[in-house]
């Protein structure tokens, strides 16, 4: 296969799917895994995607968001992972907090059976929540349609009248110098009073959310530890502003 077609499958294969793995493009295109980085490489310069740990991704700005179901069909087994440990530090009589967002909707299953309370924002947590008789308790305010997540003042009042043993966060973006980021300030906004009203405060994120910044940061990295997949970055820098804990598949 000629550079250009290659070039051009990998783009229309990214375009399509959102996000996508070095070795799906190499099974893909029958090429090999260097192959496949130089033409990431190339395109990326070239402003055509971009470059994410282990593969890459659409092009996009500091304030897009991909939507719940978007999110929900990559990185999958690292997503559970992260959510398998994220579960286990709950226990029996804990009041936890539990965001919007792919991640934290993983750790559900792994919470059945345990004597909790929580408290969430997302609308996709319900259904789940409640087939494990899990009590729940659901902010009120304004639904945002894409990430499927309760926002806006309304949201915020109910929010203040909690107080968490733990609660998990979810990032759209972890930098050195820009900390916890995501593209909504109304979610940014629920983020940041959660974390104000939690004993313990985690960030749930898989590897394509370091060094990554997006519109509106929501707490700096001190103010929360990291439970992720990320084993690529050397991650000593990080580890100087927080406590990161790395879980693999």
């Amino acid at each position: 296969m000629l550079t250009p077609e290659r070039q051009q499958l990998i783009l229309e294969t990214v375009k399509k799917r959102h996000t996508v793995k070095i070795k799906e493009l190499v099974e893909q295109t029958g090429s090999s895994e260097s192959t496949i980085r130089r033409d990431l490489d190339q395109l990326e310069q070239a402003g055509e995607l971009r470059r994410v740990h282990g593969g890459a991704s659409i092009q996009t700005s500091a304030s897009d968001e991909p939507s719940m179901s978007e999110k929900s069909t990559i990185y999958t087994p690292e997503k559970e992972a992260i959510a398998l440990h994220a579960a286990s530090l709950v226990k029996d009589g804990d009041c936890i907090f539990i965001d919007a967002g792919s991640t934290t909707y993983a750790m559900i299953q792994h919470l059945k059976g345990k004597d909790i309370t929580v408290v969430t924002n997302g609308l996709n947590h319900l259904d789940a929540l409640s087939e494990h008789q899990i009590k729940t308790y659901v902010l009120g305010g304004l639904v945002k349609h894409r990430t499927r997540a309760v926002v806006g003042t309304g949201a915020l009042q109910t929010l203040k009248q909690y107080r968490f043993d733990i609660c998990f966060i979810g990032a759209n973006g972890i930098s050195l110098n820009d900390g916890f980021t995501t593209p909504d300030p109304e979610e940014a906004a629920i983020k940041r009073e959660t974390l104000l009203q939690s004993k313990n405060r985690y960030v749930l994120a898989d590897a394509s959310k370091f060094e990554e910044v997006t519109f509106s940061t929501f707490a700096e990295l001190q103010e929360a530890d990291i439970i992720t997949n990320h084993q690529g970055l050397p991650l000593d820098s990080y580890r100087d502003k927080t406590t990161i804990k790395v879980v693999t598949p």
